[in-house]
C-alpha cells in the first residue's frame, strides 16, 4: 500500500525509569506504522494533556469507585484482555504472534497507568492498523471474483469461539468467508456480482478511509475504556469529541426514529431510545444495536453506513415526519458478521408529550362478567427539572401525569389497573419513589448504599392517603431496568399488587458524570468525562436488584437468555448481595395462597390456549435460531434459514378468542398483537373478581 511506510525488522524503544521497553522476540516482530496524511508522516502517539489526565481517572476510580479494587495485576490482565477486545472482537485482524509479543505486557499495565504511560495503548493500536490495513488490500483482492455460491461451506459467526489466526493464511481463510456470508445478504436480496462487489468494495474504502483518520483521541479513549470496563460496565470515559457525540444534539434526532446515536469505532450504535418515538413502539431497536444500513421508503436501495461518521449517518435517518426509513440491524448480542435484520419504521416528531404516561381502559370478558381495565403504560421515569426549579405550578413527571390519568381512569370506573413497565429503562430515582407512592403507604422505598458504605432510606415523604387502593399488577420484560425495578420491586415487596411478564434487566448501580477539567488546570485544553458507577440499589427487604433484577410472580415465556440479555450476562457487573432490611408493613393485599392460584390458572392458560401454545413454541424455535452461530455459505441453505427466521419473527404474535373482548376492534388488535398485555389482564381480571385491594 503505497500510503504506508512499514519499518521492518526489530524496534528498540528507549525509555525514562519506569517505563516500558519493547524488543524483538522470536514469536513476533512489531512494525511501526506511519501514515502518510498529505505530504507529512503522521504517527499516533499521547497527546501532552493524556499523562495528567490519566492519573485523574486512575486516582477517582481508586478512591470513588463502588467496587473497591486495586489496580494490581490481576486487573491489568482483565485490562489486556478488554483492550484487545474492544479493537478486534471478532478476532479478525490480529494474529497469534502480535498477541504472544505483547502478553509480556499484560502483568505491567497497572505500573503504567498511575504514571499515564501510555506507551502499551499505542502500540498496540500501531499493529491493529497495520493488519487492518493489510486485511482492505486482501479484500479488495476477493471483490474481483465472485464466489461459489453452490458450495457446502460454513463460517462460524461467533468469533469468540475461535482461536487467533496462527498466520496470514488462516486469517486470509476467514475473510474468504467473511466476503461470501457478507456478499449472500445481498444475493439473497436479489442483487448480482457487479452491484455487491461495487458495495462491498465502497464499504471497505470508508473503513479504509476511517483508519487513516483515527486520531490520538480515539486510541486514548479505546485504551482508557478497556481499564475503566474493568470496575463494571457501566463506568465509561468520553473523550471531548464523544462527549459531545453521547446524546447527539437532539435537533438531529426530533424529527426521525427517536433514538440517540453514538459511534464505536467504525460502527452507528443506538446509545438510547426516546420514550414514545417510532424506534420505541417498534418494540424492537435496543440499546447497543448496530445500525449497518439505511434505506429510504419502502422501495429504496440500502446504503451501507459502515465506516460513516456520525453526523452523516443521522442525516440519512432523519427525516420529514410520516416519511418510511428502513435499517439493517445487527443485534447488540450477535456477532458483527451475523445475518442483519431489516427494521420498517416511520418517522415522526418526537414530542414531549408522545413520551409521557399514557391511559387506555380495555373492557376483558370471562364469561358473563365484563371487567374494565385500565392500563397506563410509563416508557421512563421522566421529570422536567428545568421547570421544576422555575415553579411552574404543572410540570411534568411522571408521577404527576399518572396520577392525573388514574384519576381519569377511576372516573370512568375501572375494576383493576395494570401499571405497563415493559421497556423502561429507568430515569429519575425520585420518580421512582413518588410514583410508589401513589399505590403504598407511606414508608421506605428503596435503599441506597453509597461507596462509603453509608446507606441511605429513601422513602415517601407523601402523608396523604394511598391514591389508588384496588386491585394492581405490574408488567414487566427484561428491559424494565434501574427505577422500573425500584417500582416493581417495592409493589412487590410491599405485597401490594402482582408482578407479571418478565425478569427484569437486574441493573441495581448509580452513575454519575464527571468532568475530569475540574480536577486539573489546564483551562485551554479540553478534556472528557467519566461516568462512574457510585453507589447501588437496594429493596427495602435489603436485597440488591444488581445482576437478578426482579422476579414476576408469574413468570412469562420469554425470548431472551438472561445469559445474554440482561445485567448477568456482562463479565464485570457488580454482584448480587443483600444489606439489612429496613422497617416497613407490608399491606398484604397478595399472599402466597392467591399467587398459588394465579400461577395454577396461568398453568391451565398455557395447557389450553393455542395461542400461547404457539407463543411458547416460537420463542423455543427463535433461540434455537439465535444459537446456531455456524451458518451455510450455500445460497439455497441461506434463503431456507432466512425464510425460517421470518416465519418465527412474523409468528411472534397470537391472536384473540373474541369472546373474550368486547367487539371493540382496537383493543382486539391490541391484545392479539400482544400476548403478554392479553394474559397479564386476564390474571388482573381474577384480582378484581376476588376483589384485591
Amino acid at each position: 500500500m503505497n500510503k504506508l511506510l512499514l519499518i521492518l525488522g526489530s524496534v528498540i524503544m528507549t525509555y525514562g525509569v519506569g517505563e516500558m521497553a519493547m524488543q524483538e522476540t522470536s514469536s513476533a516482530q512489531v512494525e511501526s506504522v506511519q501514515v502518510f496524511d498529505g505530504d507529512t508522516l503522521k504517527t499516533l502517539e499521547p497527546k501532552p494533556e493524556h499523562a495528567s489526565e490519566t492519573f485523574v481517572i486512575v486516582n477517582l476510580l481508586n478512591r470513588y469507585h463502588y467496587r473497591k479494587v486495586t489496580l494490581n495485576d490481576s486487573l491489568s490482565s482483565v485490562i489486556f484482555d478488554n483492550y484487545f477486545e474492544s479493537l478486534d472482537p471478532n478476532k479478525s485482524y490480529f494474529l497469534q504472534s502480535d498477541i504472544d509479543y505483547f502478553e509480556k505486557y499484560r502483568y505491567t499495565i497497572d505500573d503504567h497507568l498511575p504514571e499515564g504511560n501510555l506507551d502499551f495503548a499505542y502500540q498496540v493500536f500501531s499493529i491493529y492498523r497495520e493488519r487492518s490495513l493489510e486485511r482492505m488490500d486482501y479484500i479488495h483482492e476477493l471483490l474481483n471474483q465472485e464466489p461459489n455460491f453452490n458450495e457446502e461451506e460454513y463460517f462460524e459467526t461467533d468469533r469468540d469461539k475461535m482461536p487467533w489466526a496462527k498466520n496470514r493464511e488462516e486469517l486470509n481463510d476467514v475473510w474468504k468467508k467473511i466476503i461470501k456470508n457478507q456478499s449472500l445478504s445481498y444475493k439473497i436480496g436479489g442483487k448480482d456480482w457487479e452491484y455487491i462487489s461495487d458495495a462491498l468494495a465502497k464499504r471497505y474504502q470508508r473503513v479504509e478511509k476511517a483508519l487513516y483518520q483515527y486520531n490520538s483521541e480515539d486510541v486514548y479513549q479505546a485504551f482508557i475504556n478497556a481499564y475503566t470496563s474493568s470496575y463494571d460496565p457501566h463506568t465509561d470515559y468520553f473523550s471531548p469529541v464523544a462527549k459531545e457525540n453521547f446524546q447527539i444534539d437532539m435537533s438531529l434526532s426530533l424529527e426521525g426514529i427517536g433514538a440517540q446515536l453514538t459511534q464505536q469505532l467504525d460502527y452507528t450504535k443506538v446509545a438510547d431510545i426516546i420514550p414514545g418515538g417510532p424506534a420505541y413502539k417498534s418494540k424492537y431497536l435496543q440499546k447497543d444495536d448496530r445500525i449497518i444500513g439505511v434505506a429510504q421508503g419502502d422501495e429504496g436501495e440500502f446504503v451501507d453506513v459502515i465506516g460513516w461518521r456520525l453526523d452523516e449517518v443521522v442525516q440519512k435517518i432523519r427525516g420529514p415526519k410520516g416519511s418510511v426509513v428502513r435499517l439493517q440491524i445487527i443485534k447488540h448480542d450477535e456477532d458483527i458478521n451475523s445475518l442483519p435484520d431489516t427494521l420498517r419504521l416511520v418517522r415522526d416528531k418526537i414530542k414531549l408529550e408522545k413520551s409521557a404516561a399514557k391511559a387506555e381502559i380495555i373492557p376483558l370478558m370471562d364469561g358473563n362478567d365484563t371487567y374494565n381495565l385500565g392500563v397506563v403504560t410509563v416508557p421512563s421515569f421522566y421529570i422536567n427539572f428545568d421547570e421544576m426549579n422555575r415553579g411552574v405550578k404543572d410540570y411534568k413527571s411522571t408521577t404527576r401525569d399518572v396520577r392525573k390519568l388514574v384519576d381519569s381512569l377511576k372516573n370512568k370506573g375501572i375494576d383493576g389497573l395494570m401499571i405497563d413497565l415493559r421497556y423502561n429503562g429507568g430515569g429519575s430515582l425520585q420518580e421512582a419513589i413518588e410514583l410508589t407512592g401513589l399505590f403504598v403507604p407511606q414508608g421506605p422505598v428503596v435503599q441506597v448504599r453509597n461507596t462509603d458504605n453509608t446507606v441511605d432510606v429513601m422513602k415517601d415523604e407523601d402523608h396523604g392517603e394511598v391514591f389508588y387502593d384496588g386491585p394492581l399488577a405490574v408488567l414487566t420484560n427484561r428491559y424494565s431496568a434501574s427505577a422500573s425495578e425500584i417500582f416493581s420491586g417495592a409493589i412487590q415487596d410491599y405485597k401490594r399488587g402482582i408482578i407479571v411478564g418478565e425478569n427484569t434487566f437486574g441493573k441495581g448501580t448509580v452513575q454519575n458524570l464527571i468532568d475530569i477539567g475540574r480536577y486539573m488546570r489546564q483551562e485551554d485544553v479540553e478534556l472528557g468525562q467519566l461516568k462512574m458507577t457510585l453507589a447501588k440499589f437496594y429493596r427495602v427487604t435489603g436485597s440488591s436488584t444488581q445482576r437478578i433484577g426482579v422476579a414476576p410472580d408469574i413468570q412469562f415465556p420469554s425470548p431472551y437468555e438472561d445469559e445474554i440479555f440482561g445485567e448477568s450476562g456482562r463479565p464485570t457487573a457488580l454482584p448480587w448481595d443483600e444489606i439489612a432490611g429496613a422497617k416497613f408493613k407490608p399491606t398484604n393485599q397478595i399472599d402466597g395462597e392467591l399467587i398459588d392460584k394465579l400461577q395454577k390458572l396461568y398453568g391451565k392458560h398455557l395447557d389450553e390456549d393455542q395461542d400461547l401454545k404457539d407463543l411458547v413454541a416460537d420463542i423455543e424455535k427463535a433461540r434455537e435460531i439465535r444459537s446456531q452461530t455456524k451458518v451455510s455459505l450455500n445460497l439455497e441453505d441461506r434463503r431456507a434459514m432466512q425464510e425460517e427466521q421470518n416465519d418465527v419473527q412474523d409468528d411472534l404474535s397470537t391472536s384473540l378468542n373474541n369472546s373474550e373482548v368486547l367487539s371493540d376492534e382496537e383493543h382486539t388488535k391490541k391484545l392479539s398483537e400482544d400476548p403478554y398485555l392479553k394474559e397479564g389482564l386476564r390474571l388482573l381480571a381474577e384480582l378484581a373478581k376476588a376483589k384485591i385491594g
